[in-house]
């Protein structure tokens, strides 16, 4: 047996992955960064595949790692983790002089530093791609702590908010309803039906039913 919360218990770290191909500037959040080596000065990072960031960074084997930090509110979580850079241009309204020597962006607020990186070599996990680089450049741009998965979960994730036969309710009054609710353990969305079907994917965080836990 695997009970999928026991790993909440590794800690994880969030990022803001953000690359760009051609003249398209895109980020996306990932939970899975670190250092591996110190001479050379390599990173590893995995992306899910389903990302339009993952392509871009597998493209062009350049990316910026933002480290978010405790003056995150929940709005970069939503703007580049809940909506697909394919629908939507995620750097619209950022000031484009941010940008590091590689020429990628980085975020104006809501990160303590940018790392930007040379992949080196990618692995196939699957859905997930592996990404081990070089750190090319680094700056600190803020003291403040970088965010921890369980910080996300304490201090920033919002609360449940209902999705009924396919609608969203957000007056989240109580409910006499007898059917269940299943709630998102990664960002508090909720589901409300008999069973949660086997290939419901979280509209908010893009999570699947393994990620969901029924509400007593």
């Amino acid at each position: 047996m695997i009970d999928n919360k026991t790993l909440f218990h590794i800690s994880y770290g969030l990022f803001v992955l953000v690359a760009r191909q051609g003249e398209k500037d895109n980020a996306c959040i990932i939970n899975v960064a670190q250092q591996v080596t110190n001479d050379p000065l390599q990173l590893m990072i995995c992306v899910n595949k389903q990302n339009l960031t993952h392509d871009m960074v597998l493209r062009t084997l350049k990316f910026n790692l933002c480290p978010l930090s405790e003056e995150a509110t929940m709005k970069p979580f939503q703007h580049f983790g809940f909506q697909s850079g394919r629908e939507v241009d995620k750097f619209a309204e950022c000031r484009q002089e941010l940008r590091t020597d590689n020429g990628l962006l980085y975020l104006p607020k809501f990160i303590n530093a940018v790392i930007s990186c040379v992949v080196t070599k990618s692995i196939d996990l699957g859905t997930h791609t592996m990404f081990i680089a070089r750190v090319m450049e680094a700056r600190q741009l803020s003291a403040s702590p970088s965010i921890t998965y369980a910080y996300y979960q304490q201090h920033i994730k919002p609360g449940p908010r209902l999705e009924v036969g396919g609608q969203n309710n957000s007056d989240l009054k109580p409910h006499t309803s007898d059917m269940k609710k299943w709630v998102c353990e990664v960002c508090g969305y909720v589901y409300e039906g008999d069973e949660l079907p086997d290939d419901f994917i979280c509209p908010w965080c893009k999570h699947g039913k393994s990620d969901f836990k029924l509400m007593e």
